[in-house]
This record gives structure tokens, sequence and C-alpha cells, in this order.
């Protein structure tokens, strides 16, 4: 059997970002249902915040550590791979999420093995525990923020790349960190919020005040960590242009710019 042609560079390129991009935006989605507090990690009294007239702590879901990596990926992927790439990284994420959502959908809905029932029907302090709507809880929680993600996660996406060339068509080469923030400070207005609207408000049991309070939390951490990470954007450039070689990453760069002008 002849061996398979080896991927070439552009090409492994693609596939290694996407797949962080893909992996990250899926982990986010199922384990962001557990909302933990910033306070009781650092071991410190809450920090009664007023913002806008409002009292809140410093609460956020799991899945926002992560999501600004994903924001990361998606400004790489723009840079070297334009509006096609973003584009096409995106539907297939989305679809990927649907696709699990219909997975999880029928593993909830099968009807549990006595045995499992029974091995797991206590928990660690000897009280009883009904493994079987513990799981239900949580993943189907968890398939009401794929519903407002899905929605929120394609919008706040395209706008992420559109914003993103502007800028760059704006500065040119220069001001990579200006694009990058910039998109994501935008574009996260949306995502922060939409999907807390639809998952926690619409389809769940918070209250709007309660949607604002963590939605507006979870924006200022992604902004704050969308400025820290920049020069992780840089090092990734570094990294990439090395890889590829200088000549040949200016122009899959140049051919970018050029797709956005279609």
């Amino acid at each position: 059997m002849e061996n398979s042609k080896p991927l070439n560079k552009k090409t492994f390129l693609y596939l290694l970002l996407a797949s962080f991009f893909i992996t990250n935006a899926l982990i986010a989605e199922f384990g962001g249902v557990k909302i933990f507090s910033v306070e009781k990690l650092l071991g410190v009294a809450p920090f009664q915040l007023n913002i806008f007239g409002i009292i809140t702590d410093l609460n956020l879901s799991v899945g926002v550590l992560i999501w600004p990596i994903v924001f990361v990926f998606s400004d790489i992927i723009n840079e070297y791979f334009g509006k096609a790439g973003v584009r096409r990284i995106s539907f297939i994420t989305a679809g990927m999420i649907a696709y699990s959502f219909i997975i999880i959908l029928m593993w909830t809905g099968m009807p549990p093995a006595d045995f499992w029932l029974k091995l797991n029907g206590i928990d660690s302090l000897g009280r009883p525990f009904d493994i079987n709507f513990a799981y239900n809880t949580i993943f189907k929680a968890g398939l009401g923020i794929i519903v407002g993600s899905l929605t929120a996660f394609l919008v706040s996406q395209l706008i992420d790349a559109y914003v993103f060339h502007y800028f760059k068509k704006l500065t040119g080469h220069k001001f990579l960190w200006l694009r990058s923030t910039g998109s994501t400070v935008i574009s996260q207005i949306i995502d922060s919020f939409v999907i807390l609207f639809i998952a926690f408000y619409f389809l769940g049991n918070w209250s709007l005040e309660q949607v604002f309070r963590v939605g507006l939390i979870q924006y200022l951490y992604k902004v704050f960590i969308a400025v820290a990470l920049t020069p992780i954007i840089y090092l990734a450039h570094l990294v990439i242009d090395r890889y590829l070689g200088k000549e040949t990453s200016e122009i899959i760069i140049e051919e970018a710019d050029q797709e956005w002008e279609k």
C-alpha cells in the first residue's frame, strides 16, 4: 500500500488551529453549566462590586475561562486563512456542537441500569444519591447552554472576524494587538449576554438581573484576558512564521487579505 501524500505546511497549520478551536469550544459548551465563585476560589470575602447601581460578586461560568482561547485561535485563523477559513471553521464547530446536542439528548433519555443506580446510590458522606438525576440535570442544563451558545457563537464569531479585518484594513499589518483586542471587545458583548439570556433566563430559572450580573462580569473577564493574551498572539505569529518560512507566511497572509476584498 502506497503511503499517503504528506500534508503541506499550510494545510497542517489549518488543521492544527481548527482542532484547538473546536476542542476548546466543545469543552466550554459541556462544562460551562457550572457557575463558580472567584472569591471562594481565592479564599477572600465577596467583593460586592457596584456596577451601574447593581451589586454583584465575581461569579463566572467555568466555560468562560477558556472561551477567550477560542477567539485567539479565530484571530490567528483570520490572519492566515481569511474570511473563508474563519467561516468554514465556525460552521463546522457549530455543526459539531449541534451533533453533540443530539447525542447527549438521546443519552439523557435512556433508562438507567439498576446496578448502576445501586452502585452509585450513596455519596461520599453516606447520603442517598440519585446519579441518573444528577447526570440528566447537569447535561440537560448543558443542552440549554448549547442552544443559546449556537446563536451567540455564530453571530459573535462572524462579527469578530469582520471587525478584525476592519481594523486590519485601517492599520495594515501594524497594531496586531488593536485588531485582536478590538474585535474581541466588540464581539464578546453579544456572546457574553445572549448565551446567558437564552440558556439561563429563557430556558432556565434566572432573573434578568442575574443574567446582567453574571454577563457583565464574564464580559469584563473576556476583555481582560483578551488584553492579557496579546503577547501570546505575537508569539504564535512568530512561531507560525518560522514554521512556514517568512516568504511563504507573507504570501499566505496577503492571500487572506485579498480574499476579504472579494
